[in-house]
């Protein structure tokens, strides 16, 4: 028998290394997160929120109120400069957090300690062998690690991604941005506004300072941009550097749009930036990295434990490329409408008349939030394959939510009603089965109000696996299909 280190390595150590790790502790697998940074330190304050759906992935975990105490809510949803209100998504958190990335993944590390996951510091990878039932890591220190599966969430020049050979493909190019931390004398022109080949856009920092972006008049895509480039790009979209100094943090990026050809390849998965990349408008990275994890984890774990078989990793791939597709279609959209020629400027007046209609707002408020996914096919009931609201619910041990009863990230058979939902019995060490009563509304993002049926297969990760009808109810199939 081959001597693994860990069941799971995970190469990265940023959000959705972290959530990833956190998931597959709650599984019990054994994983260890190796991360090239000392702590969570994040130069420059990068991402800047939570959106609704991983705001609820955070509490199915019981973690979000640790998060919530320390952001600020915004009941609404930016498009091309314009401001809607996002405040009746059918959620709990009917809002997006500000919440700077550092706090975010301080907070997520802070989980992960709770559950004993291991780190290795300081630490990168150099190369990895892959073997018919393990993967051995080489460490730039010259150690070596050994896996059962090794996930990259290292970015998006991840050498996971590259070593592994899986193709990048998507879309050149078409301008690069410079994102900065800096001091302005006087007042700067705080808010949006639109040049020829993109946007320009400051706003002001809690400390008075003021946070960047600006289009560089040509495409530049070099790692090293220093004060010089910023006060050329400012001179063009300002005719003025703005008196631009004390840069403390710069960075450049290009609304270039990728993603990978597999999020599987064996034994080697991929997930958050090393699986995609793209613009930052809209604010989604770092939220469908999480995503992506809290999908993968409980599978990954459940193949590991022996639960189910290897063929259920597939079923990343299969359910979280099409939004990975999704996600890159988006940004590309919000990206062209930033643009100041006057065939953009009256696209973009036609598309905000209509965004701020009733169902078009709901239905872009729902999208931007991730409340409005579905996995596979509209089935027989709109709940099949989509995010299973958080009812209030009634159990003979008092009342709960839905969430609360996710918190240990086991699948949940639930049965509403009279007659009872119960799983055969070769299911029953690892599938928590309750009878329980609600008077909650089931209100779906982009579906409306939707009857509650007689029973529901929730997965770890909240989406509904199967649907009762109330006559016939045996889950028996999609017990196979999704818990071995």
């Amino acid at each position: 028998m081959t001597t693994m280190d860990y069941d799971v390595i995970i190469i990265g150590g940023g959000p959705t290394g972290l959530m990833l790790a956190g998931e597959l502790a709650l599984g019990g697998v054994d994983v260890a997160i190796v991360e090239r940074r000392p702590n969570q330190e994040v130069k420059g304050s990068r991402a800047g929120g939570l959106h609704s759906r991983a705001l609820e992935l955070l509490d199915q975990r019981g973690i979000v109120d640790r998060f919530v105490a320390q952001g600020t809510r915004h009941h609404s949803v930016a498009m091309a400069g314009l401001i809607l209100d996002a405040s009746d998504r059918p959620s709990r958190f009917n809002y997006t957090l500000g919440l700077w990335q550092e706090k975010i993944e301080r907070g997520l590390a802070a989980w992960v300690a709770e559950l004993n996951v291991a780190f290795h510091r300081q630490r990168e990878m150099a190369n990895f062998d892959v073997a018919d039932e393990h993967v051995d890591i080489g460490l730039t220190n010259g150690s070596r690690l050994r896996c059962r599966y090794l996930v990259g969430c290292d970015g998006g020049r991840s050498l996971v991604r590259r070593i592994a050979g899986i193709g990048f493909l998507g879309s050149e190019p078409q301008a690069s941005y410079l994102i900065f931390e800096s001091s302005m004398p006087g007042e700067p022109p705080i808010g949006i506004r639109y040049g020829i080949r993109g946007l320009y856009a400051l706003g002001r920092l809690e400390d008075g300072r003021v946070r960047g972006i600006v289009t560089e008049e040509r495409i530049e895509q070099g790692d090293s941009p220093d004060e010089g480039d910023i006060k050329a790009a400012l001179t063009v979209g300002y005719g003025s550097d703005l008196g631009v100094h004390d840069v403390t943090w710069m960075s450049r990026f290009t609304d270039a749009a990728r993603l990978a050809d597999a999020y599987r390849k064996g034994r080697i998965l991929l997930a958050g930036d090393a699986a995609h990349v793209h613009s930052p408008v809209g604010g989604q990275g770092l939220n469908v990295g999480l995503q992506d994890a809290v999908n993968l984890g409980w599978k990954l774990a459940q193949v590991v434990k022996g639960i189910s078989s290897d063929a259920l990793l597939d079923t990343y791939h299969t359910e979280r490329h099409p939004v990975g597709a999704a996600l890159l279609d988006l940004t590309r959209a919000l990206t062209a409408l930033n643009r100041g020629d006057d065939h953009t400027t009256a696209l973009r007046s036609l598309v905000t008349h209509t965004m701020t209609m009733g169902e078009p707002r709901k239905w872009y408020s729902a999208k931007v939030s991730g409340l409005d996914i579905r996995y596979g096919p509209e089935g027989s009931h709109p709940l099949l394959g989509r995010r299973m609201p958080d009812l209030d619910v009634e159990t003979e041990d008092g009342p709960t939510r839905i969430f609360e009863l996710l918190r240990d990230a086991r699948p949940l058979l639930l049965s509403f009603g009279a007659r009872k939902c119960v799983a055969p019995e070769q299911w029953s060490d690892h599938i928590k089965t309750l009878e329980v009563r609600s008077e909650s509304v089931c209100e779906l993002a982009g579906v409306g109000i939707v009857k509650l049926p007689s029973a529901v297969l929730v997965r770890p990760d909240g989406h509904v696996a199967w649907v009762g009808n109330g006559r016939s109810d045996n889950p028996a199939e999609a017990l196979a299909i999704w818990f071995g």
